[in-house]
């Protein structure tokens, strides 16, 4: 009888699963086949097919079923290579492949084990990680300070037969409205505003045709001179960005290094006026919490949005950290990796680091997550561990029998756990006070309507439609100077000089021209891009990032869903309340108070603020004459309604048509 079972087990599995080490897992398994069972090379890349295997309902994923379509997340087309520097010379390779329809050209984007839909992933070896949670420890620690990291899941890999034992499937970091979400670029994008992103940066080692350019850092080399750092152009490629984007992009970063060699905070034309603090506080946080021998050299990205500030992030290549260095001892819990001789990057990280502001906010933010209860808090993190363990450590001990590479890999988390610990208490004594920016008065500035996803109407696209009124709850006018809107998505920063009175609202939409002819509103100004019909973030700060109002509005229950595109806007029921929570927001069809920039019979100036064409209707017809604040004229001519004013200076204007005034601010 126990033949015939054992018979009956050979015709029933592929005869390739039965010499596996792998035969089922709790985590997803992946299986890759390359046509002809070709070695997957460095480049160019070879094609193939693959299959993931993802019982959704949480129970055990079985090899066998590799053929039913049932349990497959994913059956189709790839091109894939090895991928990484150091890691792709060990015998366990990482790799970088694209999902493909069948014409083996056309990209596929598939969402795959639950992450939003794309064509690019990454197959995250773990290389030289023998506890198998630095990658994705650090991934998770970004996310929850609110930013974005390539999403992640735990998986075991078949590739050609071959088991190949405990992986990471990861999103490539791009541009993508669910990755970066940055403006796209086009290569004829040369002038302002379109030539100011989006823009994906990287300080990695020089690659032949990719290199941007370098910046000196504080290491000097054998010959006397500086050891560079060298940017790589993410977004746009290299082949397909032009000179006038690399110089501008080129001059964001000298401008930066300039700014904060000089130690410059003013929130006008110096450091926090050029990139987000919120964003760089962070990185380095991270960065430094886990002693990443790499960061600020190697693997350390930068992007920007159109109009928006430089941003750092999103983080990457985490392998080398929390104690543990392959190649020397650089990663202990007693250094700051931006002064410690090796891999400091441009010299800015330090000088970021050494100007007293910037400084005071980076010890404020690292006292507030590693505080109990919170993101950072030792406890926390020691737990946390121990559950991504408890998820990986049958699929250890599997990649062990493969590999032999995580034969200490307990004791490993043990010793990472004890270096947390050390690192901790390292900083706590060494960050610095924030008593000099522990307490910030922030404007009464309130976020009192979204109208998210409009209805299209007649000819007229819903997105052009969108809008967000701004109130001031307070008694005393509020300088707008620095304030912005922080989060990726929608980009908007008030220029210097613009202000709201008391008790007044001013609005920012998608499309002013069709905001003014649709709603018979004047704007105060237009933002970049558009807001997601699903859901967004919307964060309004200062100039140090610090929030002044925050909502982030869904489409479903319990927020109104006659916000989601049923013609209504959402509208906060009163402005005491707290605007975060649904239940302060109702569903409205028109706009019950009519603002002091309604449009009425007179005079009107539009988009103000403005960096380029002005709209004037005016009653009369004539001459228009645009001064300065010292009364000098700058501009006179003829009215022909539309003016533009892209040469002068930023600053404050009036505009004068016969015995009408308008205030004009140029951004």
């Amino acid at each position: 009888m126990k033949k015939i079972v054992v018979l009956l087990l050979l015709v029933m599995c592929p005869w390739w699963v039965q010499g596996q080490i792998l035969t089922d897992s709790n985590l997803p398994i992946v299986v890759i086949e390359t046509d002809n069972g070709v070695t997957i090379p460095d480049e160019p890349r070879v094609y193939g097919n693959m299959k993931i295997i993802w019982h959704q309902d949480g129970s055990r994923n079985y090899l066998t079923d590799v053929n039913n379509p049932e349990f497959l997340n994913y059956d189709g087309r790839i091109s894939i290579e090895t991928r990484g520097s150091s890691s792709q010379m060990l015998p366990k390779k990482p790799y970088g492949l694209t999902t493909l329809q069948e014409d083996d050209e056309t990209n596929n984007n598939v969402s795959l084990l639950g992450m939003p839909k794309e064509n690019d992933w990454v197959l995250n070896s773990l290389a030289y990680d023998q506890t198998g949670l630095r990658d994705v420890l650090s991934y998770e620690l970004s996310e929850k300070l609110g930013h974005y990291a390539s999403r992640r899941v735990y998986c075991e890999v078949v590739v050609n037969n071959d088991y190949r034992g405990l992986y990471v499937f990861m999103e490539k970091i791009k541009v993508d409205d669910n990755r970066v979400n940055l403006q796209k670029m086009e290569e004829t994008f040369n002038s302002y505003p379109e030539v100011t992103g989006g823009y994906l940066m990287q300080t990695d080692r020089a690659e032949y045709g990719n290199t941007a350019w370098t910046m000196p850092t504080y290491i000097s080399n054998w010959w006397g001179g500086s050891e560079d750092a060298t940017f790589i152009y993410g977004y746009p490629k290299a082949e397909n960005i032009t000179n006038e984007q690399t110089n501008y992009i080129h001059g964001v970063f000298n401008a930066l290094s300039s700014k904060a060699g000089s130690h410059d905070t003013s929130i006008t034309s110096g450091i926090p006026s050029m990139i987000d603090i919120p964003s760089f506080v962070d990185f380095m946080l991270i960065g430094e919490f886990s002693s990443n021998v790499d960061v600020y050299q190697l693997s350390t990205f930068f992007h920007k949005d159109r109009k928006g500030k430089l941003r750092a992030g999103p983080v990457w290549d985490y392998n080398l950290t929390f104690g543990h260095d392959e190649f020397g001892a650089r990663s202990r819990y007693d250094v700051w990796q931006f002064d410690n001789n090796d891999n400091v990057g441009p010299k800015f990280w330090k000088d970021l680091f050494d100007t007293d502001e910037f400084k005071c906010y980076m010890a404020k933010r690292w006292f507030e997550v590693t505080a109990e209860g919170n993101v950072m808090d030792y406890h926390l993190l020691c737990s946390r561990m121990d559950e991504l363990n408890e998820w990986i450590t049958e699929a250890v001990g599997r990649d062990n029998q493969r590999w032999s590479k995580m034969t200490q890999h307990a004791s490993e988390i043990q010793a990472m756990k004890i270096w947390m610990y050390q690192r901790i208490h390292w900083m706590n004594s060494h960050i610095g006070s924030y008593s000099g920016c522990a307490e910030v008065d922030l404007p009464p500035l309130v976020i009192s309507q979204i109208h998210y996803h409009p209805m299209d109407v007649d000819s007229i696209n819903g997105n052009r439609l969108e809008f967000i009124q701004i109130t001031n709850n307070g008694d005393e006018e509020v300088d707008l100077t620095g304030v912005y809107l922080r989060e990726l998505g929608i980009t908007y920063g008030f220029p210097q000089g613009s202000s709201l009175a008391a008790h007044d609202q001013l609005v920012l939409c998608s499309d002013s021209v069709t905001y003014l002819e649709y709603y018979h509103r004047v704007p105060f100004g237009q933002y970049e891009k558009k807001l997601s019909n699903k859901s967004e973030n919307l964060v309004i700060a200062d100039a140090w990032g610090n929030v002044i109002d925050e909502v982030c509005y869904q489409d479903d229950y319990p927020w109104p869903w006659e916000a989601d595109g049923q013609g209504a806007f959402l509208q906060l029921i009163d402005l005491d309340l707290d605007n975060s929570l649904p239940e302060s927001w109702v569903a409205q069809y028109g706009f019950e108070e009519v603002s002091e920039n309604n449009v009425s019979d007179g005079f009107r100036v539009f988009p103000n603020p403005t960096d380029g064409v002005v709209v004037v209707e005016s009653p009369m017809d004539g001459e228009f004459r645009i001064i300065n604040i010292m009364g000098q004229t700058m501009m006179a001519g003829p009215l022909n309604h539309r003016i533009d004013v892209s040469e002068l200076p930023s600053g404050i204007y009036f505009i004068l048509v016969g015995d009408k005034t308008q205030k004009l601010i140029i951004s």
